[in-house]
């Protein structure tokens, strides 16, 4: 059995189990569809209610995730495919997608680029973002709109990357220079918001 039959093996028994537990199907499309929305409510929470080093968190989250989507990119033209609906037979699609290159998985890139900064920054309360990152790219098979090696490969691009933003931006006195600089501009804005020290200067 070559690596493209084991990957649609391994789809066939993720996704086949919403032909057998359809009770879990609506729960799935929520997570595959919408539970991005939430991540995008943490973030701006996370972003307006933490501390310095919080937002450091986010700001590396978020150069890890463009980094990680030109990865991606150069990811695609190296090698490409249809999403599942569109290449096997009976196929159980939960949700309505286009046709186009499904690899890696953009979904899986986003919430492990954020996730796994959480748990580098988090590691007691991270474990419970990376759970819902693992959740996320299950979904998608689930659904119907990714291979099993679209999300591996979108995690692995997601958690390698942030590793190395972790270890890089935080020690990078520009970035604490630049969030100065905004949380100044933010206290002229937003003057009823509490004063936080600085550090990282």
């Amino acid at each position: 059995m070559n690596i493209h039959e084991i990957n649609v093996e391994l789809f066939r028994m993720i996704n086949n189990l919403g032909k057998d537990f359809t009770y879990l199907n609506p729960v799935m499309t929520f997570i595959s569809e919408y539970m991005v929305y939430f991540l995008a409510i943490g973030v701006l929470v996370m972003w307006f209610t933490g501390d310095k080093r919080g937002r450091m968190m986010i700001i590396s989250a978020g150069i890890t995730f463009i980094t990680a989507e030109i990865v991606a990119e150069i990811a695609g033209i190296i090698h490409s495919n249809h999403q599942p609906f569109a290449e096997l037979a009976n196929v159980n699609q939960l949700i309505a997608h286009e046709i186009d290159n499904s690899f890696p998985s953009d979904h899986t890139i986003l919430f492990f680029s954020f996730c796994s900064m959480f748990y580098l920054y988090c590691k007691r309360s991270g474990i419970l973002w990376i759970l819902l990152a693992s959740l996320v790219g299950l979904s998608r098979i689930w659904a119907g709109v990714h291979y099993p090696a679209d999300v591996i490969a979108g995690a692995a691009i997601g958690i390698f990357i942030a590793l190395a933003v972790y270890m890089l931006v935080p020690k990078w006195g520009l970035m604490w220079k630049l969030l100065n600089l905004y949380e100044k501009v933010e206290q002229r804005i937003l003057p009823g918001k509490r004063k936080q020290k600085n550090i990282g200067n």
